[in-house]
């Protein structure tokens, strides 16, 4: 591959962090693909985007990249320079990554082969950041530009897999021009949802991740509070009733021959908290069960069902596919994560370690999946 080192090992650059509400998920999953990529076979150049949106040269320094004393990391803390950037240049014949200094001459810091991405949220998960890297040329890690914006709208997420024949809950969506002319009339729209399918209601944001602006209403008294906690985090919020049963996850992940299913995993029910939210999640540690304690039948058909949203959702790579067992013995999805958490207690390498899939094997699979393919349609 022309541009490769001349260690004549390819080039990944893991971009890392962002400017949505997940920047420091962001900053933890790095620390672990970092910390689990073969360095005898790849060159890494790790690179950190700040919360104000500027491409940062970071230290390759995993155990900086952790949770502390409950407070958690950000790029600005790991980045070489308060005001240097790195420039990816748009140019699918120049893959050479400029580093620019204010009152420095700028620093070429070699070629990318193929960039991990491990940004959550909007401005990295949702096909703004894989925009940008089919024009400039490089091969990456995970889903295309419509996979990742239809895995980040659960709007339209939804709205796919309904048209594929995929089992979808109860929602409803108020968009933003809804709430700001006529809030009584959203509020009614919402009302009247609870009306038809009871309380509790799920408030959350419709492009976010992680659990971030997600609330649990249990009644009238609480609507307006969770719908402004929602659009803190954007202002399209969905609405969903409760589906009573178990959650159920499963990893779905691009093979030489296509995608597979993980065994399963089941998250329980979680004391402290009201439901599995950002700090059950990421800061008290709550643990799934893998694999997840279902039949045969059962777990044949989550993993069938996990392919086939991947499939209708058009994604590449890797997913972990989100699912409610419900009390009737039907499952219903919920949503899919493109770019699902790789911190050391996230459920997607949890599935595939059960599954046979090391860490560091499952980055490798990633990365190879990614050099595979090319750039442009496909």
């Amino acid at each position: 591959m022309s541009s490769q080192t001349s260690s004549h090992k390819p080039r990944v650059a893991v971009v890392f962090g962002g400017r949505s509400s997940e920047h420091a998920i962001s900053v933890l999953t790095a620390g672990a693909v970092l910390r689990a990529i073969d360095r005898e076979k790849y060159d890494v150049l790790p690179i950190g985007i700040t919360t104000d949106g500027r491409w940062a040269l970071t230290a390759d320094d995993p155990d900086r990249m952790a949770i502390t004393d409950r407070r958690l990391p950000s790029v600005a803390e790991l980045a070489e320079s308060a005001e240097g950037g790195v420039v990816l240049p748009v140019d699918p014949t120049n893959r050479e990554v400029v580093y620019n200094e204010p009152g420095s001459v700028p620093k070429a810091l070699g070629e990318v082969d193929v960039v991990f991405p491990v940004l959550h949220g909007p401005y990295g998960e949702d096909g703004t950041l894989q925009g940008l890297l089919e024009l400039s040329g490089v091969p990456y890690v995970g889903s295309g530009v419509l996979a990742s914006a239809v895995g980040q709208d659960k709007d339209y997420m939804k709205r796919v897999f309904a048209s594929f024949g995929l089992p979808v809950g109860p929602y409803e969506v108020i968009r933003p021009r809804e709430w700001e002319q006529d809030p009584a009339a959203a509020r009614k729209k919402i009302v009247d949802f609870a009306g038809e399918h009871g309380w509790p209601l799920f408030v959350k944001p419709a492009r976010a991740g992680s659990s971030m602006g997600i609330s649990k209403v249990d009644d009238l008294s609480g609507l307006d509070e969770a719908i402004e906690e929602a659009r803190s985090h954007d202002p399209k919020i969905l609405v969903e009733s409760l589906l009573r049963g178990r959650e159920i996850e499963c990893g779905v992940l691009e093979f030489e021959d296509g995608p597979r299913a993980s065994v399963p995993a089941e998250i329980p029910p979680v004391t402290a908290h009201d439901f599995y939210d950002f700090e059950a999640k990421y800061i008290d540690s709550a643990t799934g069960i893998v694999p997840a304690p279902l039949t045969a039948e059962q777990t044949a058909k989550i993993q069938e069902l996990a392919v086939a949203a991947f499939e209708a959702a058009s994604c590449e790579g890797l997913v972990r596919a989100d699912f409610f067992l419900q009390d009737n013995g039907e499952f219903v999805i919920n949503e899919i994560n493109t770019l699902p958490g790789f911190t050391p207690i996230s459920m997607y390498p949890r599935m595939w370690q059960e599954s046979g899939v090391s860490y560091p094997e499952l980055i490798d699979r990633l990365l190879q999946a990614a050099l595979r393919r090319s750039t442009g349609l496909r």
